[in-house]
């Protein structure tokens, strides 16, 4: 979005030109060690974002897929399991469990969260399977296969209610991998342990993804693995570099998911402003939080439980007559996003599952509706003023048209 009063959806130049003494450097120390491949540099970033995410092991991998494909390989899913996930994501989530050799089977999320609904789960896995007590296995009825992992998608910067995952994965014997990809120290309030745990730390391994946009962004494609599983690391970091235990010795097929030493270099340089940018998007959400509040009926605000502490990585409304109010928004020049506008049961590429409109209607519901505002740690509180005066007034005039054509 160009023009000089223009509002962007995101700001990915700010952030790099403050920075760019510190990210030149990384470049400068690659070139002059030629150490592009694994490296101090990456065992730095490594161990510096574990201890980020509470988590005794980091395994920097080549993208947010890659990281999800290989925690759910080592954590033993494979060909022709059932992984259970919702269908509010984005399809890398999918690829990943597709990529596994498994079948990804969703459930219906939350319609104040848009995460994973436990209530869900529980009713899949007790009316639409059985559970083998002499195998310790969760067997599909319908298909009679086994449903091994389930993966919850802490959505747009909030974690999914772990502590009811977590139970019900442990009745069942089912791997829980958090996709983490869009919510880097983000924090749930664990009832269980009574304590703050912080995304990548609860499940048996996390996925990561640092493509640009994220709250951590790599300056190109990245990802990263957390897990407090020392066997789970060993088998990750073989998976990512063609099964080698050390070079030449292949304990079995692997891929080439490495994340290159400049890569890790730049994200360790950003880690350490991650907290203050988190925090400025809090702050920045609190705001629009209220300078909403007086037309709550006609735009819902994103709903953050007492158990979550929210990172924003998206700043996600529902209004009614969603495409015709991004257009007006866009012709005033701010810039937004819909994440996403087709759940994964709907996409062409999942027609040979047999699923139809309708089977999750709180995802297909939210899908017609939602609307990602501008956010990121540098947007100005007037910035934000100019966004919602011009919202409200594009969906209160929107208000007698649609009264209007419904009484038609």
């Amino acid at each position: 979005m160009n023009g000089k009063n223009a509002i962007p959806f995101l700001d990915l130049v700010t952030p790099h030109r403050e920075l760019a003494p510190e990210l030149t450097e990384v470049f400068a120390r690659a070139l002059n060690t030629a150490g592009f491949i694994g490296g101090p540099m990456l065992e730095q970033f490594e161990n510096a974002f574990a201890e980020f995410c509470e988590a005794k092991y980091c395994v920097g991998v080549s993208s947010g897929t890659d990281a999800l494909r290989f925690a759910l390989m080592a954590a033993g899913v494979k060909f022709g399991d059932i992984v259970i996930t919702v269908p509010n994501t984005f399809i890398a989530t999918t690829e990943a469990i597709s990529q596994a050799g498994a079948e990804p089977r969703f459930v219906d999320i939350d319609e104040r969260t848009y995460n994973m609904d436990p209530v869900q789960v529980r009713k899949y896995v007790t009316e639409c399977c059985t559970f083998d007590s002499r195998m310790e296995l969760l067997i599909d009825n319908r298909t009679g296969k086994p449903v091994t992992a389930i993966v919850p998608v802490h959505l747009y910067g909030q974690m999914a209610d772990m502590d009811e995952l977590l139970e019900i994965a442990q009745q069942y014997n089912l791997s829980l991998v958090e996709d983490a990809c869009q919510a880097h120290g983000a924090q749930y309030f664990s009832r269980k342990e009574n304590r703050w745990c912080t995304a990548g730390s609860m499940g048996i391994a996390a996925a990561f993804s640092f493509y640009p946009g994220k709250n951590l962004g790599a300056c190109g494609e990245a990802g990263a693995i957390t897990t407090d599983d020392e066997t789970l690391a060993r088998k990750m970091r073989m998976l990512r570099d063609h099964g080698q235990a050390k070079k030449y010795y292949h304990d079995m097929e692997g891929y080439n998911g490495r994340l290159d030493s400049i890569q890790a270099g730049l994200l360790h340089v950003k880690l350490k402003h991650l907290a203050s940018w988190n925090q400025s998007r809090q702050e920045r959400a609190r705001k629009y939080n209220e300078l909403l509040s007086a037309v709550s009926a006609d735009i819902k605000a994103p709903f953050e439980p007492s158990w979550s502490r929210a990172i924003y990585h998206l700043y996600v409304i529902q209004v009614e007559n969603r495409e015709a109010v991004q257009a007006a928004l866009a012709k005033e020049n701010i810039g937004t996003g819909i994440h996403y506008p087709i759940p994964l049961h709907l996409q062409k590429a999942y027609a040979n599952q047999g699923y139809r409109a309708g089977d999750f209607p709180v995802a297909e519901k939210a899908a017609e509706r939602i609307l990602s505002l501008p956010m990121f740690p540098t947007l100005s509180e007037a910035d934000q003023l100019r966004v919602v005066e011009t919202l409200i007034r594009i969906v209160l005039e929107s208000a007698p048209q649609r009264a209007a054509a419904a009484a038609d």
